[in-house]
């Protein structure tokens, strides 16, 4: 019998579609327009592991900036499973970001693994899901996010998150895209909040939310969900945002899917109280 043989890959823009389609099959729902996006945050960061010339688990391990990293995809194929294989490209990951904080979105179940290379809990997530019913909202105050529009956006999306990751929004809000549509609430002159809502596998999802006031947050939430009045909607909320719980629920919008955010490093100590709903489990 020839000797098993191992190799971690940087997966390219087809390999991430193949990672999105495991995820899938995990019952991750991930977006239809997904893989450009994430290609573009950090072309090096997802990665796979082969035996034998087989994918057999992957990891996303994705840099943002100099000192700040997120890892996701992390999924090992379930006929390779108790064999070391998801260890190895876990190992992988954590080499490619070492020396950064390290942010993670997993299911609660598997909290005490991750906390054995160094991860703590911070807050629990919940994916909230049901049917839209509202309607979009007729507000001056809202308009959609276009090229001449992005630099504002991409400068405020700093208050919500980390590390910059303009690469990463300006294909995750790209303008005319027909999967996916972002909005944007100015008052007094200044941008207030924005949102993005894009086509899934199982309706669609909106991520990021993030606004300054709650009624700004209920004014960006209809705008999105408006557009696809009769279909499922999926939103990924920090628990302790009591009220983007209060606005899912309000929209009738029902728990679904539990996760933990965990960092290894320092707390970035983000402004959850103004974070409706992030972008991604799988980049943060």
């Amino acid at each position: 019998m020839a000797p098993l043989h191992t190799e971690i890959r940087v997966m390219d823009e087809d390999g991430i579609l193949t990672m999105l389609e495991w995820a899938a099959q995990e019952g991750w729902n991930p977006g239809e327009d997904d893989a450009p996006s994430y290609y573009a945050a950090d072309p090096g960061g997802f990665l796979g592991c082969f035996l034998n010339n087989q994918l057999v688990s992957m990891i996303s391990a994705v840099q943002y900036g100099e000192t700040f990293g997120f890892l996701g995809f992390y999924i090992c194929h379930p006929e390779f499973r108790r064999q070391g294989l998801g260890t190895t490209i876990w190992n992988a990951a954590m080499r490619r970001l070492e020396g950064r904080t390290i942010g993670l979105d997993g299911v609660v179940e598997e909290q005490d693994n991750y906390a054995r290379s160094g991860f703590r809990p911070v807050h629990q997530n919940m994916r909230y899901c049901g049917l839209s019913y509202v309607n979009t909202p007729m507000d001056q105050r809202i308009s959609i996010i276009g090229k001449g529009i992005m630099p504002s956006i991409i400068r405020y999306d700093r208050n919500y998150f980390p590390a910059e990751r303009s690469a990463f929004l300006k294909r995750w809000m790209e303008p005319l895209n027909p999967v996916r549509r972002g909005v944007y609430l100015v008052e007094e002159g200044r941008v207030r909040g924005y949102g993005v809502i894009r086509a899934a596998r199982d309706g669609y999802r909106i991520g990021p939310l993030v606004a300054e006031t709650p009624e700004g947050a209920d004014l960006l939430f209809r705008a999105l969900a408006g557009n696809i009045k009769g279909q499922v909607i999926n939103i990924d909320l920090p628990l302790p945002n009591e009220h983007a719980v209060e606005l899912a629920e309000r929209y009738e919008l029902s728990p679904v899917f539990a996760t933990v955010r965990m960092y290894k490093g320092q707390d970035p100590n983000l402004p959850l109280e103004k974070i409706y709903s992030f972008a991604s489990f799988e980049l943060g």
